[in-house]
């Protein structure tokens, strides 16, 4: 990958909220297979729907989205 990756939390919040792909594509207005390529990190969302994205869940953009790797969940509780 190029140091342009962008990592994301689409699926953790989408599963929690218990949203399908397809539902949170047709609330966005995008393919559902686009949501599949956003959340396996196949491209980058651009800064509107990125935005979007982050508006549906009722997050800010930087719980959804990060340049770095978010931690693991429980990786805390473990040290």
């Amino acid at each position: 990958m190029s140091g342009e990756e962008v990592y994301n939390r689409i699926s953790m919040l989408r599963v929690e909220r218990g949203v399908s792909r397809k539902d949170l594509a047709a609330a966005l207005g995008v393919h559902y297979q686009t949501i599949g390529y956003l959340e396996r990190g196949e491209y980058s969302p651009s800064l509107f729907l990125a935005m979007r994205i982050a508006e549906y869940f009722s997050v800010p953009m930087e719980v959804v989205f990060s340049l770095k790797p978010f931690p693991r969940l429980g990786s805390e509780v473990m040290k």
